[in-house]
């Protein structure tokens, strides 16, 4: 495709790029550009539930170091 197909086409990206083949953009017969499809893949990050259930609990718990920390204070 060349770069006037692509300005032409980027009113409608989902048509032009619809396929799931990659798309090489030329300017005077040279390619300039690779559009490759997006490859479906894990999530980066866990869940938040996940995330909490590797932690490892303090103890003691962290609410009574602060109680404890808060009785010195007075």
């Amino acid at each position: 495709m060349t770069i006037r197909e692509a300005r032409e086409g980027l009113s409608h990206p989902e048509q032009l790029f619809a396929g799931d083949d990659e798309v090489i953009v030329t300017k005077r017969g040279e390619p300039v550009a690779r559009i490759l499809p997006i490859k479906p893949g894990k999530p980066k990050f866990r869940s938040l539930a996940a995330f909490r259930a590797s932690q490892v609990p303090l103890d003691p718990p962290l609410s009574q170091s602060i109680a404890e920390d808060r009785e010195d204070r007075c």
